[in-house]
């Protein structure tokens, strides 16, 4: 998967939390999954739309009522759906609204080597510098980056590098994603 999918995945906060549940046998109808993610139904709904548009999910054809209809992963979603899954597994419980944050989980996929903020930016083409910077210190906080200085460049440079939950993370994403077309 390219990291320009990937964003763009990511850019809603339901869209991993859904595609987990289905991969994991959630049924994929509306009820099931908005008790299964906790999501609004305001949010839910714009997720759904979200994959569906990505070409992820596609309404089930030969199942049930129009009113309540039942979603399924396409191929390229149930590529999707599994790795949703297994980044879901590796983070706890209270750090799920860190992973629905929209840069977390690109930017860990880009620290899958330690990296200098300029490197993890190009990497990133449509990322902002604020976005990077506060991404980089909300996973500082929780210990899931380390920021180092390197005093031997000249200016000093900080290079960022995963750790515990965003290394176990960074692992998962780093041999789906594609950097370069």
């Amino acid at each position: 998967m390219y990291i320009e999918t990937f964003v763009n995945i990511t850019s809603r906060a339901w869209a991993l939390p859904i595609l987990s549940k289905l991969h994991s046998g959630v049924a994929g109808r509306q009820a099931p999954l908005l008790v299964a993610t906790g999501a609004s139904r305001t949010a839910f709904a714009q997720s759904m739309e979200h994959l569906i548009t990505l070409g992820l999910l596609e309404r089930n054809p030969g199942y049930g009522h129009p009113l309540r209809p039942e979603f399924r992963p396409t191929k390229q979603g149930v590529t999707a759906a599994a790795m949703a899954y297994k980044i879901q597994n590796v983070a706890a419980d209270h750090d799920q609204d860190l992973l629905r944050k929209s840069w977390t989980l690109p930017v860990l996929a880009s620290l899958h080597s330690p990296n200098h903020f300029n490197d993890i930016k190009r990497n990133l083409q449509t990322i902002s510098d604020r976005a990077l910077s506060q991404s980089l210190k909300s996973m500082e906080v929780r210990s899931w980056v380390r920021r180092s200085v390197d005093e031997q460049a000249r200016p000093p440079r900080s290079i960022y590098c995963a750790v515990n939950t965003g290394g176990l993370i960074s692992n998962v994403i780093a041999p789906e994603i594609s950097f370069r077309l």
